[in-house]
């Protein structure tokens, strides 16, 4: 599959760039790689878009020096690059650039252009050809923005047509996009590795129906923790401050981010000794106190919480158990509205009770016939869920009322 991508790969293994994919080379794929022609591997993808910003990012087949033209209305006047300590980033394939100053509530058009580097003599650098894409846009939320849509897909499992299969299904095509951007709730993958099951089965996927204009965030579910290629992750995604759990706000909506991390013990043979999932929800508990009690959290008219392991209905592993016992008196505490969960692949919604004083919503999948797509929409004044089967059957709804929290 892909066999020039491979042989790519494999030069960059034997460089060290991507020394922890377990793949060789030869001399002559080598010497095949080195005459092909340098591309995009996949992207433009959009990760978050807030009111004065944009995240772009996109992966080239050769190291390049890559930027972001772009402009309000159909205009590309500006033009953005990514720098760290004072460095413009270069000779790298993976690039990760935002875009600041955007004025809220506006159409925005950009383009993605990437120069080789072929090289460096001294303080010199050679340049190589210079690639670019066709035109895209997106548009920036405002700042007091009344209402906000998106769909949640989980629990995929390495079976990338479920993307286009549940969005094309329900009428997300072309102009008929009518979603703010897009949640992947955790475990596309059975255990992520290598780049290219990364592209191939979420990626591309998602950019051939919505991610060149439309963003998307995933969480981390339990099998993303999983695989030689799992460390590496966070470099293709635009996570701020490079982790996994976090809030923002879009329109009335707190979104609250929670790592739910493994569902097994950290003791588990399978990890070889290399995982610390109980320290790391600690530590997440740690900030969802100071969360719950920011202005940003209090103020806003709706809190949803995203989360691939629900800490109820799901069973007595480990991870569940100990999520109930860092995460659950927080969120009862937090006057939460509702949760959107994955991992039991048994769609299903649960009404609060003496355990969880929230609705807790759990996503179906991964085989024909029980995936679901979840839909939100929230305004000031009420928030809907609906989560509808493959089929097109509805299995699932809320309709939510804002709470007088006085």
């Amino acid at each position: 599959m892909h066999s020039d991508r491979r042989a790519f790969l494999q030069k960059m293994s034997q460089a060290g760039a991507l020394s922890l994919l377990p793949v060789t080379g030869t001399l002559a794929g080598e010497a095949a790689v080195a005459d092909e022609k340098n591309r995009f591997v996949v992207g433009p993808y959009l990760q978050h878009i807030g009111p004065n910003e944009a995240t772009i990012m996109w992966i080239t087949g050769k190291n390049c020096f890559s930027w972001v033209e772009y402009g309000a209305g159909t205009y590309t006047s500006k033009r953005e690059f990514g720098y760290v300590n004072g460095l413009i980033e270069a000779n790298n394939r993976i690039n990760k650039i935002t875009l600041t100053d955007l004025k809220p509530g506006t159409e925005h058009k950009y383009k993605i252009v990437s120069t080789e580097v072929l090289g460096y003599k001294g303080s010199k650098v050679e340049f190589g050809e210079s690639i670019s894409s066709p035109m895209y846009g997106f548009k920036t939320p405002s700042d007091n923005q009344e209402e906000v849509k998106l769909v949640i897909m989980n629990d995929i499992h390495d079976r990338p047509q479920t993307i286009p299969q549940l969005l094309y299904r329900h009428g997300y095509t072309g102009n008929k996009r009518d979603f703010d951007f897009v949640v992947f709730n955790g475990d596309c993958f059975d255990w992520v590795s290598s780049e290219e099951q990364l592209i191939d089965h979420l990626l591309q996927p998602a950019v051939e129906v919505f991610a060149s204009e439309v963003p998307f965030l995933l969480t981390q579910g339990n099998h993303e923790c999983r695989g030689s290629f799992s460390r590496q992750l966070p470099a293709y995604f635009g996570y701020p401050d490079n982790k996994y759990y976090y809030a923002f706000t879009q329109g009335p909506v707190r979104f609250v981010v929670i790592d739910s991390g493994e569902d097994k013990a950290d003791t588990s043979v399978e990890y070889g000794g290399l995982s610390a999932f109980d320290r790391y929800r600690e530590t997440q508990k740690k900030w969802l106190e100071q969360e719950i009690d920011s202005p940003a959290f209090k103020k806003a008219a709706f809190r949803v919480v995203l989360i691939h392991i629900p800490h109820y209905h799901s069973g007595d592993w480990h991870g569940p158990m100990h999520c109930r016992e860092v995460f659950g008196p927080l969120l009862n505490k937090a006057n939460i509205d509702l949760q959107l969960s994955g991992h039991t692949h048994k769609y299903g919604t649960h009404d609060p009770d003496s355990n969880h004083n929230f609705p807790i919503v759990i996503g179906g999948g991964p085989l024909e016939g029980n995936r679901t797509l979840i839909k939100l929409h929230a305004t000031t004044k009420n928030l809907t869920m609906t989560m509808i089967r493959d089929d097109g059957e509805v299995v699932g709804k809320y309709n939510l009322p804002r709470k007088n929290r006085n």
